[in-house]
């Protein structure tokens, strides 16, 4: 077998293992797995490319190579090994705006290498889309990081006659590249880059927090079919691939999440959505409905007399950190014949898959993670649906108040149970910015704290009943 047939057949094993990986990406259970192929499967694909260009002579500055993957090394680990769970929506922007980034850089440096073999115009216009592409989701995800790092503020920034600038700008980019297809100029592909660079942040300032995730998804697609395009300009199979199948499987992602929210793609983009902050935040309200609050001493003797509780978990159980609190309360209830599970909202947390993986990050058993649908069919017969730290999922208002903003959205039907314990900080609204109804339901016990703090009272207060 010559050394060209044995790359090509590792770059084929490399690009089955990202198949293999997506699959087992697609259930918690098989998760970890699934990174632990692809990254293998990554490895295998650098150790081919470093004897495909050795065999050729072609590989230079070695030495620069293996510096830049010993920083990259040395930065990644520890921040993938130390980062909180409800910071790994940061951490999936940053990492994906990185990629998008070199797929730039390396578009860049090939159109400067080719221009003067007057190559192909495809060949031309592949390494262009790869500039624009990959600068584009480079800024935006940038932007997407600062908003949900708090950096900035999470509520859409806009101002009068956004949309329409943000079109002018996408057209002097789509100008310049056809410019720069007719001139081979290097200047105006720095301008291009520029532009850009700029329309990546101005698309994503006007999405407010609650949709960022959406857009994160979005801009990870964006990063692939940049890879993709580097793939053509390079000549290499493997990055067409990885790139596409990123892609591919970005594009499905966010069609899922929008979907999970009950809008379209085009409202996430270009609707502010968040902008406006209608819920009061009282505890009292003008029609006279009023919260009814407790103490976890009051939860205690409430699930000392259910035979059923759903937990439904929100990002405030994230936030708090108090995953292993919540399953040593359920370890605790099943001690004594309470059947338990919990209810996952797709869009839980801020990624879908979030709230799955934080509470496997605490030994809960997959088989009591429930989706939507099996959830609220649990709910009808639950003598207690225990809300930590959700909000806008729970929100009757989804199916009640066709003029609420989340009207149509699929929702967890807290409701249905006998009695509701909400467990929540303060009656500061969630991501919509709404009024919440079901605080205000006779059925509802509102636990004032931080979540981690209330649940371990919650425990304390059940082991001594």
């Amino acid at each position: 077998m010559s050394r060209g047939t044995l790359i090509d057949l590792l770059y084929l094993f490399s690009a089955t293992t990202f198949v293999v990986a997506l699959k087992g990406l697609g259930s918690p259970r098989h998760a970890r797995r699934g990174n632990m192929v692809a990254a293998f499967g990554m490895l295998v694909a650098i150790v081919a490319t470093f004897f495909k260009y050795v065999d050729a002579h072609a590989l230079h500055h070695v030495g620069l190579i293996l510096l830049a993957m010993f920083i990259g090394l040395i930065v990644a680990v520890p921040t993938a090994r130390y980062i909180k769970m409800t910071a790994m929506p940061q951490l999936v922007a940053i990492f994906n705006g990185v990629g998008g980034g070199a797929a730039a850089l390396v578009s860049i440096t090939e159109f400067v290498h080719i221009k003067s073999t007057h190559p192909a115009t495809y060949v031309t216009l592949e390494v262009l889309l790869g500039v624009l592409i990959g600068t584009f989701s480079f800024a935006g995800s940038a932007i997407a990081f600062a908003k949900l790092q708090e950096l900035m503020t999470g509520r859409p920034i806009t101002y009068p006659g956004q949309q329409i600038i943000n079109a002018a700008v996408g057209f002097v980019a789509l100008a310049l590249i056809v410019l720069i297809l007719v001139t081979a100029s290097t200047a105006l592909l720095w301008i291009l880059f520029a532009i850009a660079f700029v329309l990546g942040i101005i698309f994503v300032l006007p999405i407010g927090g609650a949709d960022v995730p959406v857009l994160i998804s979005l801009l990870n697609a964006f990063t692939g079919l940049a890879v993709a395009a580097s793939g053509f300009t390079l000549g290499s199979n493997l990055l067409i691939v990885a790139g596409t199948l990123v892609g591919a499987s970005g594009i499905l992602l966010t069609r899922l999440m929008s979907k999970a929210m009950g809008r379209s793609l085009s409202n996430v983009l270009f609707s502010a959505f968040g902008s406006k902050i209608t819920a009061s935040g009282a505890t009292t309200r003008a029609d006279g409905l009023s919260v009814r609050s407790g103490s976890p001493e009051d939860v205690a003797i409430l699930l000392g007399f259910a035979s059923r509780v759903v937990f439904i978990p929100g990002y405030g159980l994230a936030v708090s950190q108090g995953q292993h609190v919540l399953r040593e309360l359920a370890e605790l209830l099943e001690s004594r014949g309470v059947e338990v599970v919990y209810a996952i909202h797709p869009v839980a947390g801020r990624m879908p898959g979030h709230m799955n993986v934080l509470l496997a990050e605490a030994n809960v058993p997959y088989e009591q993670l429930v989706e939507m649908d099996e959830a609220n069919s649990a709910l009808q017969t639950a003598d207690i649906a225990l809300v930590v730290g959700a909000n806008d999922t729970v929100n009757p208002a989804a199916h009640d108040d066709p003029g609420s903003p989340i009207y149509g959205m699929p929702i967890i039907h807290a409701d249905l149970a006998e009695n509701v314990v909400f467990l929540k900080r303060s009656m500061r609204p969630g991501f919509a910015g709404i009024e919440n109804d079901l605080l205000y339901n006779p059925k509802t016990t509102l636990v004032f704290g931080d979540a981690k703090d209330t649940l371990t009272k919650i425990v304390a207060a059940v082991k001594a009943s």
